[in-house]
Parts: structure tokens; sequence; C-alpha cells
């Protein structure tokens, strides 16, 4: 169990790194959306339109609450 744990915060820190790093490009929102959902899927995650919508707005208001 304890492995599954690590795996599991492993692969959700590994998503979150990668959709920070790519959220701070310079790029418009659909093509960082586009990279994020490439990244998910290499590493075995997919979500569908709404979910990455999800988890985009999950992503902005935690940088945003972390910088006040």
């Amino acid at each position: 169990m304890k492995a599954l744990n690590v795996l599991a915060a492993f692969l959700g820190g590994a998503a979150v790194g990668a959709a920070l790093g790519v959220l701070f490009a310079p790029e418009k929102g659909e093509e960082t959306r586009q990279k994020i959902a490439e990244i998910l899927r290499k590493k075995g995650i997919r979500l569908n339109r709404s979910e990455m919508d999800t988890l985009v707005d999950e992503i902005a208001s935690e940088i945003k609450g972390e910088a006040e």
C-alpha cells in the first residue's frame, strides 16, 4: 500500500510540475492546454476537455493562493 501511495504522489507531483512549467510559458491558452494534455497522456493520464479545464483552473488557483 505504501508503494502505491508513493507512486500516486510521484505521478501527481510530476503532472503538477509539468503543468506549472507549461503554464508559465509565453504561449496561448489553447496551446498550453494541448501541451499539458500531451504530457499527461505520456504519463498514462487521459482527461477530457472539461477535466482538463478543471485541472488548469485548480492549478491556477493554487498558484494565485501561494503568491498571496
